[in-house]
């Protein structure tokens, strides 16, 4: 069984209360103590799920040929198709064992900002393509709106705070393929062991074996949610913010066991970014005597880049 804790995010947004306070003492003890939490109650349908998942399967049984073409050079695989094993986890020379594709922000009322992201990248093969995954996206930054504004609370800060930081913000969705592995890894698994560079990452797909977390002993864990759940994790972005108080937790997909190895596995992070102005530096009622302040003050979008480098996506 999975060791993360299921939180119901009906319990934040009810107007009851003692139910809301006690959704924000769950979801704070989580983050602080193994980094993830298994969510229900967010705001994706079932239609809305099966949908996206029909899309990216079709997209990813497209010919090489095709998806290709929309590998756009030059933008650090921030929007449309990165193809296997370009990717790899920080510190590791082994591409990961994925195929993936990105959706972007849909910027409303900033010219600047639009200016600043690449554009989304339209698949001429699939008309509902795009427009279920702008749909997917949307249901997606609402759920992580109300999770961060539940933290903001944990965090003794007002309750709106990420709000502004959020709104526009750089976020991503991602949906991947593990494509069934045809010979012994040399020393490559579907995703190696990593944290994420961001403020917190909504996963769907999470539903068989293959993510496991790291616990505080160093343990791994099977993190494993129910059909009709969401697994949240910390990214470095927050635990950062945090002075260290909430974990982001390094997590891996592990390869699935031989007799499994001719069978694909999707899944589809969201990857909630703010804007890059937003600063990282520690919150003050996160530093006290017990708890000196660890990290150098940095912006998001600093931040952002400087991973983007150890990972290969873009070159100093």
């Amino acid at each position: 069984m999975s060791l993360v804790p299921s939180v119901d995010l009906k319990d934040f947004i009810s107007g009851d209360a003692e139910r809301k306070q006690e959704f924000v003492k769950e979801i704070g003890a989580a983050f602080e103590n193994i980094g993830f939490v298994a969510l229900s109650g967010h705001f994706l349908s079932d239609e809305l799920v099966d949908d996206l998942y029909a899309e990216i399967k079709k997209f990813f049984e497209l010919p090489q040929e095709t998806k290709d073409k929309y590998e756009i050079e030059g933008i650090g695989g921030q929007r449309g198709y990165t193809s296997f094993g370009k990717e790899h986890a920080k510190g590791r020379k082994e591409g990961d064992l994925k195929e993936f594709w990105h959706f972007g922000q849909y910027v409303e009322n900033n010219p600047r900002l639009k200016a600043e992201y690449p554009d989304n990248v339209m698949v001429d093969e699939l008309p509902k393509f795009n427009e279920i995954g702008k749909e997917t996206y949307k249901m997606l930054e609402k759920t992580a709106k109300y999770v961060l504004r539940a933290l903001a609370i944990h965090l003794d800060l007002e309750e709106n705070y990420f709000d502004e930081y959020i709104k526009n913000g750089n976020s991503i969705l991602r949906p991947i393929h593990y494509p069934p592995i045809t010979s012994e890894p040399k020393n490559a698994v579907r995703a190696a062991a990593h944290g994420d560079i961001n403020l917190i990452t909504l996963l769907m797909g999470a539903h068989g074996k293959g993510l496991q977390v790291q616990n505080h002993k160093g343990e791994w864990v099977d993190a494993i949610a129910k059909p009709d759940e969401l697994m949240i994790n910390v990214g470095d972005m927050l635990s950062r913010l945090s002075n260290n108080k909430l974990k982001s937790t390094i997590h891996r997909v592990v390869n699935p066991p031989r007799e499994l190895w001719g069978t694909s596995r999707y899944s589809v992070p969201f990857f909630m970014h703010p804007i890059s102005e937003m600063p990282l530096n520690c919150l003050e009622n996160c530093i006290d005597e017990e708890h000196p302040k660890l990290y150098e003050d940095i912006t998001a979008g600093e931040f952002l880049h400087e991973r983007l480098i150890e990972l290969g996506l873009i070159k100093k």
